[in-house]
C-alpha cells in the first residue's frame, strides 16, 4: 500500500507554569492510500496533540515540535511555513471532523452559507491564492463556479442521508438534529476532495443508534472516494467497526499497531491485553488496570506503561523498547506470545 502520511519520531512538548509536558515522546505512524487507521488511547495519551500537529495547528507559542518528521504526500509538513500549510494543504488535503459539529458550526449562518463560504476558498474547482495576492476577503466568487459549487453541495448532501437537501440548506444549525449536524460535518470534510480526514472521535456526542448509523456512513463514503482516515478514538467497538488497522497510544507513547482483525485476536503488548480486558464481558465482569496513569509532566523513563506492568524488567524501566514486527508491531521487551508462538 502507498504511504500517504508518515509521522516519524515525533515529539511535542508544552510549556506550562507547572513545567515542560511531554505530550508525544517519539510518535511514529503510517497511513497508506485509502487506508483508514485508529489511533486508540485513553484521555491524555496525545490522540488530539498528534492530529493538531498533522493539521498545523499546535498552540504557539506554548508548543514545541523537535527532532521529527512528518511526511505528507512526500512533503515534510514540518519544514513548510504556517501560510502555505493553509494555503494548500489545511482543509484541501486535509480535513476535519469535529468531535462537536454544533460547536463547529456558526449558529447565526445557515447552513447553506456555511458550506458556501467553505467552497468559495476550499472548493476543487478553486485554486490556491498565491503569496501576496489580495486578501481572500476581497475576492469575488465567480458565478459560474458558485454554481457548480452548489450543485456539488447537495449532491453531497443527498451521499450523506440528508433529508431534502434544499431546505436544509435554509436551516441554522439549531434547527437540526445532532446526527443531521454530523452528518453536515462529514459531507464538509468531503467536498474539498482531500487525500486525508482527521475525525477527532466525531460519534462521542451521539446515542448509540445514531452512532452506527454515522460510522457505516463514514466508512462507506471513504472508501467509496478512496479517502484515507486517521480516526482518533477512546471507544475499542468505534474502532472495530470502521478502522483497517490500529494504533495504540499510552501517555504519549504509541506501543503496538496491527491490522483490525490481528489487533482483537491477539493483542501482543500488556497494555493493550489489559485494555481489552477492561471491556464488559457478556456475564458484566469487567477487570481494570492496576495503577495510574503517569504525569507527563515528569513522565516515568523507559516504557511509560512498566510502573503498571507484572512484567517490567530493568531494560524496561530504563529504556523505550524498539519496534518489533513487521505488519502487526510491537514496542515492548516482554510481548505477549503471537498466535503459533511458543511460549519464551
Amino acid at each position: 500500500m502507498t504511504e500517504l502520511l508518515a509521522v516519524r519520531d515525533l515529539v511535542v512538548n508544552y510549556h506550562t507554569q507547572r513545567g515542560v509536558v511531554r505530550a508525544l515522546d517519539g510518535v511514529s505512524l503510517s497511513i497508506g492510500k485509502g487506508e483508514v487507521v485508529g489511533l486508540v488511547g485513553e484521555s491524555g495519551c496525545g490522540k488530539s496533540t498528534l492530529a493538531r500537529a498533522i493539521l498545523g495547528v499546535l498552540p504557539a507559542p506554548a508548543s514545541e515540535v523537535k527532532a521529527a518528521s512528518l511526511s505528507f504526500g512526500g512533503e515534510n509538513l514540518l519544514a513548510l511555513a504556517s501560510a502555505d500549510i493553509a494555503r494548500r494543504i489545511r482543509g484541501r488535503r486535509i480535513t476535519f471532523i469535529p468531535q462537536d459539529p454544533y460547536g463547529s458550526l456558526n449558529p447565526l449562518f445557515t447552513i447553506g452559507q456555511q458550506m458556501l463560504d467553505l467552497m468559495q476558498w476550499k472548493s476543487p474547482l478553486a485554486i490556491p491564492a498565491r503569496r501576496g495576492a489580495w486578501p481572500a476577503l476581497l475576492t469575488r466568487y465567480p458565478a459560474a463556479r458558485r454554481a457548480r459549487d452548489r450543485a456539488a453541495i447537495l449532491e453531497m448532501l443527498e451521499a450523506v442521508q440528508i433529508p431534502n437537501p434544499e431546505q436544509a440548506l435554509a436551516k441554522l444549525p439549531h434547527e437540526l438534529s445532532g446526527g443531521q449536524r454530523q452528518r453536515i460535518v462529514i459531507a464538509m470534510a468531503l467536498l474539498p476532495q482531500p487525500e486525508l480526514i482527521i475525525a477527532d472521535e466525531p460519534t462521542t456526542a451521539l446515542d448509540v443508534t445514531i452512532q452506527a448509523q454515522i460510522l457505516r456512513l463514514l466508512h462507506r463514503e471513504v472508501k467509496r472516494r478512496q479517502v484515507s482516515v486517521l480516526f482518533t478514538t477512546h471507544d475499542l467497538g468505534t474502532a472495530w467497526e470502521i478502522c483497517d488497522r490500529i494504533l495504540v497510544m499510552y501517555a504519549g507513547q504509541e506501543v503496538e499497531a496491527a491490522p483490525t482483525a490481528a489487533f482483537f485476536a491477539a493483542p501482543r503488548h500488556p497494555y493493550t491485553a489489559r485494555l481489552l480486558q477492561s471491556l464488559p464481558r457478556a456475564d458484566g465482569v469487567a477487570q481494570d488496570i492496576p495503577g495510574e496513569i503517569p504525569s507527563l509532566l515528569s513522565p516515568p523513563p523507559g516504557c511509560r506503561f512498566h510502573p503498571r506492568c507484572a512484567e517490567a524488567s530493568a531494560d524496561c524501566r530504563t529504556k523505550r523498547p524498539p519496534v518489533t514486527g513487521s505488519a502487526h508491531v510491537v514496542r515492548c521487551y516482554h510481548p505477549l506470545d503471537a498466535p503459533g508462538e511458543a511460549a519464551a
